[in-house]
């Protein structure tokens, strides 16, 4: 098996566990949560991706993937930003 193949494969299985994590977390708690991790999950998979994407020169592979790291670091972002103003709060 090549470098790239395994990255590719690597990838796909951070990608794939974001939903086992999402699962989980939902499972625990009695109702759908989408916990940190999964955003993560969701970035490092995705950027991997992109990165073999790009390798193997998918147009496609490469849209979808460079779009929805847009929507994992914004979530991110929106999630630390909260946690900020709950420090400001209660500080």
């Amino acid at each position: 098996m090549s470098f790239w193949l395994g990255l590719g494969f690597f990838a796909q299985l951070l990608f794939a566990l974001r939903f086992v994590v999402q699962w989980i977390a939902s499972e625990r708690q009695k109702r759908s949560v989408v916990p940190i991790y999964f955003w993560y999950l969701s970035f490092g998979g995705g950027t991997l991706l992109l990165i073999y994407a790009i390798h193997i020169r998918d147009p496609v592979f490469i849209l979808g993937q460079s779009t929805g790291l847009f929507v994992y670091a914004r979530n991110l972002m929106l999630i630390y930003a909260r946690r900020g103003e709950k420090e400001l709060d209660t500080g």
